[in-house]
């Protein structure tokens, strides 16, 4: 007896469509739908078109370059096993420390910084390292994207100004009230000033048009698009972006490039470049996972995929990559099903460098300047702060912490002394401990004072501890019960055996220990 073929289960929340009677769909579109794929990869492409550019002139490097991730980031990650719907390139995230590497060692060192954050997280994603990302404290991540989102505001306000800005972020800071007089007195350019408002006022209005136009277009393609148009119309007198071919640009990493691993600097913008990329792409994948009902993301996988486009970016000399959330809202939105979108986004990407390398000569820069101050706002988890400082004013307390250092120092700083603050946080909390005090009439008439401990005893709450047994009077009997305790480690131990010797040597009334106090050596 034969049985009967199996039937195929759908993905669950995705129905599977039905062919039309006496039509068989060929394998091909069974195998990649094509309809949804192909037309989500040109949303993509057009997300991510300007904010590469955007990045890159940010980073202080070619904006070819920006475009070079942004293909890697299809080609060669979008083929790789580990998310199938978020895609890859050029972060804003990154922008801040980007720009202090290539200041500090030169554009023709990035290759390399970059090509060791590659191997580096290739390494952790072999070693299963990926998963561990999932631990950090969440305040501390969105403090992370607070301080950057900040950092890169206060930045590129100088540039949408037609203005160089201070190096260092309280300098940015401090210089904003003259910047903003200089704006109003005419002092700037004012054709670049008046650009960037309004392509700023077109990045915030967007989403308020009609549905159709706000989803065809999206809205960072048309503030730039129309700036371009102005400026090349009215012939402004703004600075644009420089461009050079895509091979002038592209540079394998040269011996005289080796100079900037070598001192903790180097190896420290490596490990900076490794922590902060990996951390938001798997807290992007995160965030994916819950838009869409199809696989889930392998974190180790996704980790090594990552590690494989760094490599090559760094080989060719360009920006580092993470998945970006923006792109990857954008490719879930416009009903993506497979990888296919994320790849075809970078062959877009590669045909128009390739094809239409001029246009980008069109492209304002203070408009670039108003895209990136948009993105660097929306960094900023204002209802996330909001919710915090509600009910869990520690948690607010580390991610406003995070923030604040990042500004005054730099990105791996900042974010060490957030990952610390928010360790003695749990610490503390963890070693919550209760000691209560109560006074009992024996049947004797003799009154005894009972001191119970519960909770987790750990030396953080030894002062405590300490202040209520000596403030015990020495002419009482007391009982000490810490049979609640869950956790007593040994410092409280040590400090408790001791007390009790002490406390017995002066005192003319008994003291009973329940449980015994084991001898500490």
């Amino acid at each position: 007896m034969s049985r009967p073929p199996r039937r195929r289960k759908d993905p669950p929340g995705r129905p599977r469509e039905a062919a039309p009677p006496g039509r068989r769909r060929l394998p091909l579109l069974r195998a990649v739908p094509w309809r949804y794929d192909l037309p989500a990869s040109v949303v993509v492409f057009l997300v991510a078109l300007p904010l590469c550019v955007g990045v890159a002139v940010a980073s202080g490097v070619p904006a070819e370059l920006g475009l070079v991730t942004g293909i890697v980031g299809g080609l060669a990650v979008g083929l790789l096993p580990g998310s199938s719907l978020q895609v890859s390139g050029p972060a804003a995230g990154l922008t801040v420390l980007v720009y202090d590497a290539v200041q500090r060692f030169g554009v023709g060192s990035l290759g390399l910084l970059v090509l060791g954050t590659g191997l580096l997280q290739i390494a952790m994603g072999v070693l299963r390292l990926g998963r561990w990302f999932r631990a950090m404290s969440a305040s501390v991540v969105h403090g992370m994207l607070a301080g950057i989102g900040l950092t890169l505001l206060f930045g590129q306000l100088y540039a949408l100004a037609d203005r160089r800005a201070p190096a260092t972020g309280p300098e940015k800071i401090a210089g904003l009230p003259a910047l903003l007089a200089d704006a109003v007195t005419g002092a700037a350019t004012p054709s670049a000033v008046a650009l960037g408002l309004a392509t700023l006022l077109v990045l915030v209005a967007w989403k308020y048009l009609p549905g159709r136009v706000a989803r065809s277009v999206p809205a960072p393609l048309a503030a730039v698009g129309l700036a371009a148009a102005v400026t090349a119309l009215a012939d402004l007198p703004v600075a644009r972006v420089r461009v050079a071919g895509l091979l002038d640009v592209v540079h394998l990493p040269d011996r005289a490039a080796l100079g900037a691993l070598v001192g903790t600097a180097g190896l420290g913008t490596v490990v900076a470049f490794t922590l902060i990329a990996s951390a938001e792409t798997l807290f992007s994948a995160a965030a994916v996972d819950r838009m869409h009902h199809g696989r889930r993301t392998d974190y180790d996988r996704e980790l090594t995929a990552q590690g494989v486009g760094n490599t090559v970016c760094g080989l060719l000399g360009a920006l580092p990559m993470t998945a970006v959330i923006v792109r990857s809202a954008a490719n879930v939105q416009a009903g993506a099903r497979t990888k296919a979108s994320r790849t075809l986004h970078g062959v877009w990407l590669l045909l128009f460098t390739a094809l239409l390398p001029g246009v980008l000569g069109l492209v304002p820069l203070t408009a670039l300047a108003a895209v990136l101050v948009h993105a660097g706002a929306k960094l900023v988890p204002l209802r996330r702060i909001t919710a915090l400082c509600r009910g869990h004013r520690g948690e607010a307390l580390v991610l406003g912490v995070t923030a604040t250092a990042i500004i005054a120092t730099d990105l791996f700083e900042g974010v060490l002394i957030g990952i610390g603050l928010a360790v003695v946080k749990s610490a503390w909390q963890t070693s919550h401990l209760q000691i209560g005090v109560e006074e009992l009439v024996l049947p004797s008439g003799e009154q005894l004072l009972r001191v119970r401990l519960s909770g987790n005893a750990t030396f953080l709450r030894l002062p405590r501890l300490l202040d209520t047994l000596e403030r015990l009077p020495a002419d009482r009997p007391v009982e000490l019960d810490w049979s609640g305790l869950r956790h007593l480690d040994h410092a409280c131990t040590l400090a408790l055996t001791s007390w009790a010797a002490q406390h017995r040597a002066r005192s003319t009334a008994p003291l009973a220990v329940e449980p015994p106090l084991p001898t500490v050596v």
